[in-house]
């Protein structure tokens, strides 16, 4: 399937009829400046749909977007290392974590980990935390494109060891690596 348009619709920070009007939610989550943005922005071929920023913590509330009229896209705050002040990071961890565990919304969820640096701490109590509610889990191993060629096999076995028993999805927006596979996926 191909994405054929991508609208904005809105940014929630809480219980909003938009989460509960039946279309179904992709959740895009990973570290702050692990690309979440910049991968929508690719999957829909919208530069600038969805704002990314080298500064850490940009995103502060879920943002929706509408995908061929069938699915949202979920722009979720990224977790761990951000330059926002203590009080707005709390807050931000409170909606992640309302959004993904205590709403009534039952999101598939896109984990984004840094294909060059591979999981973190963060990333892994995430996924584990992702495991134990049973959510359904893609595993997007993103900026392959900063991998040295010639550690690449052995980069993505060492990730598959790490992140065993997941289909993982090699992607870089820079270098369109992976778009067809991850919206075959993600939209099927």
């Amino acid at each position: 399937m191909k994405i054929t348009s991508a609208v904005f619709k809105l940014g929630v920070k809480g219980d909003n009829a938009i989460l509960e009007d039946g279309v179904p939610q992709i959740a895009f989550i990973g570290r702050s400046n692990a690309g979440k943005s910049s991968l929508i922005n690719s999957l829909t071929g919208v530069k600038g749909l969805a704002i990314s920023s080298k500064t850490p913590g940009r995103t502060k509330e879920i943002n929706v977007f509408l995908i061929n009229d069938t699915h949202y896209f979920m722009d979720l705050p990224g977790y761990g290392y951000t330059k926002t002040q203590v009080k707005i990071f709390e807050k931000l961890g409170k909606l992640i974590f309302w959004y993904l565990f205590n709403s009534n919304n039952n999101p598939r969820v896109v984990l984004l980990v840094d294909a060059e640096i591979g999981p973190t701490d963060s990333d892994l109590e995430m996924l584990h935390e992702l495991e134990q509610a049973g959510k359904d889990i893609v595993i997007v191993l993103n900026k392959v494109d900063k991998i040295q060629k010639s550690k690449y096999k052995s980069q993505l076995d060492k990730l598959a060891l790490k992140l065993r028993g997941h289909k993982l999805f090699p992607y870089s927006s820079t270098a369109k690596i992976g778009i067809e596979e991850l919206t075959a996926e993600l939209l099927s």
